[in-house]
């Protein structure tokens, strides 16, 4: 039976979302996770829906891509099909062909799970393979310790907060009210929060938002920030391990972050919360 990708449009993307949420499994190497949609959405459905990519064998959908930049295609497959070879060869096939409207001419990442065929066959066709990232795994079996900061979870009285600390966090971030609204219309934020952690004189400090997949599934924390003005006082670890406890509340089985592998203080603010390092990941990229 054929391969054929395709964009779901708006009325689509709640199919995509859903995929995305029966894939996720504890002990699956780092992959696309419906939370990656829902944080995406802040751009809104229209741009949202003409950034995804689907493709379905017999109706049924079995790999899903997001844009998350022009450059870079970020993607996951069905569980069971990492080694199909029909759908490695279309998905290869339409990554490398910049008229089927996958990524743009030049150069251009693809980031698939680790062991699927399609990175073989880009690979071999002489694709690239970039710097690594580091994803992390908490286990929430057990209670998440309390943080040991005022949380809050973010709602309408809050946004302008959170949306100020992220833009605080990381440099020209475009994360606005109006951003934050449009994301939490997304079917993906059904399952996700935003927090923020407040010190003790009521300065918002950091923030984190959390997207689960469902219960008994792995949740994301996408993203995590401490605002520039407030760092060296552990507040990061802090409001990641709120965003744990939030996680174990909403029915996940973990929490699962993905940082470069260059961020060693993420990587070390992470780990200070309780987070395992996971075997790297590395996206394949083709030179301009």
């Amino acid at each position: 039976m054929a391969i054929e990708m395709g964009m779901p449009g708006v009325d689509g993307l709640g199919a995509a979302v859903g995929a995305l949420r029966e894939w996720q499994y504890d002990g699956a190497r780092s992959q696309l996770h419906p939370g990656d949609i829902g944080w995406y959405w802040r751009f809104g459905a229209e741009k949202t829906a003409a950034s995804v990519r689907t493709w379905s064998r017999a109706g049924e959908i079995v790999a899903v891509g997001l844009l998350d930049e022009p450059d870079l295609l970020r993607m996951t497959i069905a569980p069971d099909l990492h080694i199909d070879e029909e759908l490695a060869r279309q998905v290869a096939e339409d990554v490398s062909a910049p008229e089927r409207g996958v990524l743009i001419e030049g150069k251009v990442y693809v980031e698939a799970p680790m062991g699927a065929l399609v990175r073989d066959l880009l690979v071999k066709d002489g694709w690239e393979v970039d710097d690594p990232w580091i994803p992390l795994r908490r286990d929430l079996a057990e209670p998440v310790e309390d943080p040991g900061l005022r949380i809050e979870v973010v709602g309408p009285e809050q946004v302008s907060e959170r949306t100020a600390v992220q833009r605080a966090s990381f440099d020209g971030s475009t994360f606005t009210d109006e951003r934050w609204h449009a994301m939490a219309s997304g079917p993906a934020y059904a399952d996700a929060r935003c927090l923020i952690g407040r010190n003790e004189q009521g300065d918002a400090v950091a923030a984190i938002t959390v997207w689960s997949a469902g219960p008994g599934r792995p949740g994301l924390i996408e993203p995590m920030g401490v605002h520039r003005g407030h760092r060296g006082h552990g507040y990061g670890r802090a409001i990641t391990v709120a965003g744990a406890r939030a996680l174990r509340e909403l029915g996940s089985s973990s929490a699962i972050v993905c940082t470069p592998g260059f961020n060693v203080g993420a990587v070390a603010t992470y780990q200070s919360a309780g987070f395992v390092p996971q075997p790297e990941t590395r996206d394949v990229y083709r030179k301009a």
